[in-house]
């Protein structure tokens, strides 16, 4: 597998041979000092070019970065389904090697580059051949913080939280298992989520990042909160679904009182007892029952 070093040196040795390509940029996890680093860290790369049209039309000229095991051309995808894009200001190409090194490189002119640069604060200037680049700061993560939520944000998540688990029950009951699914894993999922990212923000007054879909959960919760969170997660049974809810039930309910009193907010304890015992009367519901009570 190529180094750290020789894939950099290639991306902008490319880039410098190129007339076409006027300026180099990266961003994503590479810039960002806060991320662990390893093998599996793909290069987040812009080449800012004078045009794209002929990048385009002959796409032999990634051939250069190496032995392509995938590619993937997410633009043209988008414009196969009937997306609005725009390949004479930007494309992309996400291409993982047969040596497990993998590119995500955009071509964009500079009048899209001008638009783009300075919005996201993870990015570092790699090359620069005509000065074309507006100064930034130095690479932050500063973005991806968890934001402090708002008192109304707060209860509308823990309102749709216990609000949903009704589709949840239901479902099992009517033993119709995808929608169950979707309902706890896309939408009750979602909302702890979001209460497990306020109660690490409330233990770092806000200055870390989660990750993207909490996926530096395990870094900041306790060993305890960590294995109930593993707990939420089942197979297809039903009983081990229902055990999952309770435990997510249990996992949100301390997050969240916790959230609570840190903020100075209000967390509705009639919802959570109230739906908690609605659960519990639903698992034990007969699958021929003529009334819910």
């Amino acid at each position: 597998m190529r180094n750290e070093q020789e894939m950099m040196d290639l991306i902008i040795n490319t880039a410098k041979e190129d007339e076409r390509i006027r300026a180099v940029y990266m961003n994503g996890s590479r810039t960002n000092p806060n991320v662990p680093k390893d093998i599996f860290q793909d290069y987040d790369i812009v080449y800012v070019v004078t045009e794209t049209a002929s990048f385009i039309e002959d796409k032999n000229w990634i051939n250069i970065f190496g032995d392509l095991l995938m590619l993937q051309e997410p633009d043209k995808n988008n414009k196969n389904v009937g997306m609005d894009m725009d390949f004479e200001r930007s494309y992309g190409y996400l291409m993982l090697f047969t040596d497990g090194n993998r590119i995500d490189l955009h071509i964009q002119t500079k009048e899209c580059m001008m638009d783009s640069y300075v919005s996201d604060k993870l990015t570092i200037p790699l090359l620069d051949k005509d000065t074309c680049f507006p100064s930034i700061p130095d690479s932050t993560d500063v973005d991806y913080h968890v934001k402090r939520p708002t008192e109304p944000m707060f209860m509308s998540c823990c309102n749709n939280f216990w609000w949903c688990q009704q589709n949840v029950a239901k479902s099992i009951w009517r033993d119709e298992l995808p929608y169950a699914k979707f309902m706890f894993e896309c939408v009750i999922r979602h909302h702890m989520h979001e209460m497990v990212s306020w109660w690490i923000g409330t233990r770092s007054n806000f200055q870390v990042s989660t990750g993207k879909m909490g996926k530096y959960f395990k870094k900041f919760l306790s060993e305890s909160y960590w294995e109930m969170y593993q707990e939420t997660y089942s197979d297809g049974s039903y009983e081990n679904m229902w055990d999952s809810v309770f435990v997510t039930c249990e996992l949100f309910r301390t997050l969240a009182r916790d959230v609570a009193d840190s903020l100075s907010y209000i967390y509705t304890v009639d919802d959570d007892k109230n739906m908690t015992e609605y659960l519990q009367h639903v698992r034990k519901l007969p699958s021929d029952a003529k009334e819910i009570y």
